[in-house]
């Protein structure tokens, strides 16, 4: 049995080297000949704890390839995944251009009968299309079938969200079909939901929109508490254990990013406007979180008037921690506005620097450690929650700022803690510590 994997990005690479870890011999497939040749050699291109490793390993065994030749795999292939991505259009629609073109691509080169299972975030009625393009394209005499396959990864724990998967999804207006799809997926022993095509296209955006909808929500109750009063951790707490909620995504923040969360509400929004219907509750959602990537920023500039010429740290550029992605990261507009501020700013992140400094360039100093970053500072921002910023010493605030002044849009340190330290710290949906005392300070 062989198997394709059409798109060697996140989700491509993912796919690939966990199919290949469970004894299938499978090959990658990318037009990026560069990508492909590192690939080859065992260099992964992307940020994924334990991801280049298990690639090594089976390249070493024999059962993953890597290839820029789309003839050779589509005539061996018995099972084509396509995980090309699918970005947002201007008007938040999703665009579909790549996939579109690696269907053409396949359908050109197919001369054997094959599975063609797509993995790509696509709106409702994509997979219906993607077989009519393929009736129109196959010259040979060949079966295809059209399978969706939507992917629930989480950067940072891909591979763990594979071999523990909550669910597999299959949709397929060809039950047999479906049924040999979900047999692939019989060593990782997970739970497989087998529906009609545009079902799993849905049930992909319901879901991601769903998770985008409780942060969203506990992030305004966390606004609530700020003006109440109350604490967001406790109410948090409290609303978690009722199993009815759950307490997953009730962490209080400055909002969600990264590549799917921002895309599919934004797509999902757009696909209800062209059906006809008024999502309300979905347009809400993105307009909180729009906002709340802005709270640290103007909680900022309402305690310390103007941050022109202010020495400001950054720590955490990723969208998430154990990963260096860092699109749609709040971190991002931060900083853009902090220029715009004519601030002076230097940027901490264990892995995501390199692409920071591919989009800001020499406006700002990137440091190695957090010491060095917060080394002269008057105020940092915490943006993401890395172990090696949940776990730093506060008194060392205190010993290398000229001011200890924290914005903490991950909630990291305790009240306690942070009063201890002597520091003065907002935080999100919690009560500021010792503000007033350095307000009182500023002004004498």
């Amino acid at each position: 049995m062989e198997i394709t994997v059409v798109g060697t990005g996140y989700v491509g690479l993912v796919t690939g080297v966990c199919f290949a870890e469970v004894g299938y011999n499978v090959t990658c497939f990318d037009i990026d000949v560069n990508k492909i040749g590192r690939l080859a050699e065992g260099r992964c291109p992307i940020y994924e704890p334990g991801l280049e490793e298990m690639l090594q390993k089976n390249l070493a065994e024999g059962r993953l390839h890597f290839t820029s030749d789309s003839k050779a795999v589509c005539s061996k292939s018995d099972y084509i995944f396509i995980t090309v991505g699918t970005p947002e259009n201007e008007d938040g629609s999703a665009n579909l251009e790549y996939l579109e073109a690696a269907v053409a691509d396949i359908g050109a080169n197919l001369c054997k009968d094959a599975v063609i299972v797509i993995k790509s975030t696509v709106p409702v009625g994509t997979n219906e299309r993607i077989y009519k393009m393929l009736q129109d394209i196959i010259h040979c005499d060949v079966q295809v079938k059209v399978i969706s396959n939507p992917e629930f990864l989480r950067e940072g724990s891909g591979i763990r969200d594979t071999f523990h998967a909550d669910r597999i999804v299959i949709g397929a207006d060809d039950y047999e079909a479906g049924r040999a799809v979900a047999r692939l997926y019989e060593p990782f022993e997970r739970p497989v939901v087998q529906t009609d095509i545009r079902s799993a296209e849905l049930i992909k955006y319901a879901s991601n929109a769903f998770l985008a909808t409780k942060i969203s929500f506990i992030n305004e109750i966390a606004n609530l508490c700020e003006h109440t009063g109350a604490n967001i951790e406790d109410v948090a707490k409290g609303m978690g254990m009722d199993q009815r909620i759950g307490s997953q995504f009730l962490k209080a923040g400055i909002g969600y990013g990264g590549s799917c969360f921002p895309k599919d509400t934004k797509a999902l929004e757009k696909m209800t406007e062209d059906y006809g219907y008024d999502f309300k509750i979905l347009r809400s959602v993105i307009e909180v979180n729009s906002r709340q990537k802005q709270q640290l920023f103007y909680k900022a500039k309402e305690m310390l008037g103007s941050l022109r010429g202010k020495r400001v740290a950054v720590l955490g550029s990723a969208f998430k921690p154990h990963t260096d992605d860092i699109r749609e990261a709040p971190s991002i507009e931060l900083i853009a506005q902090l220029i715009e501020e004519q601030a002076d700013i230097s940027v901490y992140d264990p892995a995501a620097t390199e692409k920071v400094e591919e989009l800001f360039g020499s406006r700002l100093y990137y440091a190695e450690t957090v010491d060095a970053a917060i080394k002269g500072a008057d105020i940092v921002f915490i943006m993401t929650e890395w172990p090696e910023i949940t776990q730093y010493d506060l008194a060392r605030f205190r010993l290398f700022m000229r001011e200890p002044v924290i914005f903490d849009g991950r909630n990291c340190y305790s009240l306690v803690e942070a009063e201890s330290a002597g520091l003065t710290y907002v935080s999100v949906g919690r009560m500021s510590v010792n503000v007033n005392s350095y307000i009182d300070c500023l002004e004498l």
